[in-house]
């Protein structure tokens, strides 16, 4: 290993030291029953999303993968429009 690889790695051990290790997965969340209660499939979101929200980041955010805020508020906003109901991140996801 280089001395820059092992200064990088070093860096990176202090960062974390002290800070509990978050875990990405958060299980099965609000947003996946409220969209099974209303008859909505992935692809509703994205269509109804003009914010260019994928499949893919409908199903990670379903499903309990951690997203960033902006992820969030794009499919806090899609599903707004498509359910017609105005929606907050708390009522669909359980973690912060």
């Amino acid at each position: 290993m280089s001395s820059e690889e092992n200064k990088r790695e070093a860096s990176f051990a202090e960062q974390s030291a002290g800070k509990p290790a978050q875990s990405k997965e958060c299980g099965v969340q609000p947003l996946d029953k409220i969209m099974e209660e209303r008859g909505l499939k992935n692809h509703d979101l994205v269509a109804a999303s003009k914010d260019g929200l994928t499949h893919k980041q409908v199903q990670k955010g379903r499903k309990g993968r951690r997203l960033t805020r902006h992820i969030q508020d794009k499919i806090v906003a899609a599903l707004s429009t498509s359910a017609g109901e105005a929606y907050k991140i708390d009522q669909l996801f359980n973690y912060r």
